[in-house]
């Protein structure tokens, strides 16, 4: 299936920093969740825990991986279903974001969730992320407001 979700955002800061944001676990716990593992190498770690009370396997974003990367340009990992959609957290979908310095201090992220597959569960959790990554980089362009 061709389905994909799209999503971009401008980010009122620096391209580097927007790209440590996505890299760095600590400052994605700052927007995204309250904790994370990241280890920015090919096939490294890139697990985001939502649920911190929950047995590890059912936590968040566990199990995923960088897929690759070019700094500050380009970034893809792994990603699976929140817990409550056994059958399609089984099977992993994958992000891309490509970050696109605008200016000095404005930065453009064209975000890309991808691997989408047909069925009842599929759609629901398409759905979910379709919400949950307008949360995210809401998130995250308040993040740099605020900072």
């Amino acid at each position: 299936m061709n389905k994909y979700i799209y999503k971009e955002i401008v980010i009122a800061t620096r391209i580097s920093e927007v790209w440590k944001a996505w890299t760095e676990a600590e400052i994605i716990t700052k927007y995204f969740a309250p904790e994370a593992k990241i280890e920015m190498r090919l096939g490294g770690m890139y697990e985001i825990y939502f649920l911190l009370n929950n047995p590890p396997g059912s936590r968040g974003g566990e199990g995923n991986q960088i897929l690759s990367f070019v700094p500050q340009k380009m970034l893809s990992f792994s990603w699976n279903a929140p817990p409550q959609f056994p059958n399609v957290r089984k099977e992993k979908t994958w992000c891309v974001l490509f970050f696109e310095k605008l200016d000095l201090n404005s930065t453009k992220i064209k975000f890309y969730h991808l691997g989408w597959k047909d069925g009842e569960e599929w759609d629901q959790v398409y759905d979910y992320f379709h919400k949950a990554w307008d949360y995210v980089l809401g998130n995250l362009k308040k993040y740099f407001e605020h900072k």
